[in-house]
């Protein structure tokens, strides 16, 4: 990889610079998880698909670690959240998308 810039961008969405890469590595970071908790770089939109390689060659080159030796980035599902009358009933029938709205009470017009 070629010597890029301080301030070029690595992580588009999270707009993480080499430099704060670089940072990371200078304390002791060596996977592209160590850079993502000091950083938030792979956080956004795209989760990590444009800056897991940009990063991985700046460990390298940093390190003197071979691309192999880099672990690939944690992946974790998706969470949503899911009322606790839903476990406790052990229903099934829950939608997928919740509204704030259907945990609020009218009563005379009034939310509760």
């Amino acid at each position: 990889m070629n010597k890029l810039d301080k301030t070029t961008i690595i992580c588009r969405c999270e707009e993480i610079s080499y430099e704060e890469v670089e940072e990371v590595i200078g304390h002791g970071g060596r996977t592209f998880d160590d850079v993502k908790r000091l950083t938030r770089c792979g956080m956004g939109p795209c989760q990590a698909k444009i800056c897991t390689g940009l990063v991985a060659n700046i460990i390298q080159e940093q390190t003197a670690l071979a691309l192999s030796e880099i672990p690939l980035p944690r992946m974790r599902m998706p969470l949503s959240p899911i009322k606790l009358e839903t476990l406790a009933t052990n229903s099934t029938a829950f939608s997928a998308v919740k509204s704030v709205l259907d945990e609020v009470e009218i009563e005379d017009g009034k939310v509760r």
